[in-house]
């Protein structure tokens, strides 16, 4: 670390499970679901300067007004803390590993690390609930990477309840298609009035390393619009079954294209991946850009800052 500079993680997310409970006046859909972080990060380089200006390089998925880590960056600019701090600003580099409109939250994440990140560069000293409140004006998903922990998430993703969850090896397929989120939660077969969760019962799955709980509401309407997304959850059921897992334990995660399946253990999650693998050569068109292994997180590496 160079004086004025940090380099931080910044972790993907699955979403355990996804229904949608009910809709707000204002159009927003009130939710219920399990976040787990996971190993697969993109890299935030931030570097302190003195000029009060937001530079952004590397990876750059659109228009730099609207990157979701600059956007972050210059909301801690609206503080009365930065005016106190002198006004500083900020070189960030972001290098992306995460795939965009998958839904393992890479943008939203990416915007928490940056709130982190700045908050000790700048020397803001905001709390962790005034960081939340930034990062929900910015996103939804972004106070769940801030909170730094496996959560149970309700409303429209600001109620954040920790639990404890166990070790899980993940096996995450990514389709080769972008997902737009507000186009699945426009769809009119979307069901909107799933019954809340039972706690019991969500408790009990939370210490299994096989996930079975719950479902995702957003997956059938995703199937129906988006054939990649599909066939990569067929492939994965079909490699579930070779090793004696449930259908259960394939879904998407969140409102993109992402599928995946939980394994009781790091030999099995390898293996599922090469059946995956295998079936996908297979077919007459490779359809999936990534297919990786991963473990959940238990801690946001941003807290250690």
């Amino acid at each position: 670390m160079q004086p004025g500079s940090l380099t931080i993680a910044a972790p993907a997310k699955i979403n355990l499970f996804l229904h949608v409970v009910g809709r707000r006046t204002d159009g927003y859909h009130l939710l219920e679901s399990a976040f787990e972080l996971i190993d697969w990060s993109d890299t935030i380089r931030i570097t302190r300067t003195s000029d009060g200006q937001v530079a952004r390089t590397g990876d750059l998925m659109g228009p730099v007004d609207q990157d979701l880590a600059v956007r972050a960056a210059r909301a801690l600019q609206q503080t009365p803390q930065w005016r106190s701090s002198g006004g500083p600003g900020a070189a960030i580099d972001v290098a992306k590993s995460i795939p965009a409109g998958a839904g393992l939250g890479g943008g939203s994440s990416d915007a928490a690390s940056v709130l982190l990140g700045l908050n000790q560069l700048w020397e803001l000293g905001l709390s962790s609930a005034h960081l939340r409140e930034i990062g929900l004006g910015l996103g939804a998903d972004v106070p769940f990477f801030l909170f730094g922990q496996a959560a149970f998430v309700q409303g429209i993703g600001e109620v954040l309840s920790g639990y404890s969850a166990c070790p899980r090896w993940v096996v995450i397929a990514v389709p080769n298609c972008h997902v737009p989120t507000a186009e699945i939660f426009a769809a009119p077969e979307l069901t909107r009035n799933s019954k809340p969760s039972k706690i019991a019962g969500f408790a009990q799955a939370a210490q299994q390393p096989v996930w079975e709980f719950g479902r995702n509401d957003l997956q059938p309407a995703t199937t129906a619009r988006y054939p990649k997304v599909k066939t990569a959850l067929q492939w994965l059921e079909t490699a579930a079954a070779r090793e004696g897992i449930a259908p259960a334990a394939v879904r998407l995660s969140g409102s993109g294209g992402a599928v995946f399946c939980t394994a009781p253990d790091r030999e099995t999650a390898h293996r599922l991946a090469g059946h995956v693998s295998a079936l996908q050569k297979a077919s007459d068109n490779g359809q999936l850009t990534r297919l990786n292994v991963c473990q959940t997180l238990m801690r946001h590496p941003g807290q250690t800052l």
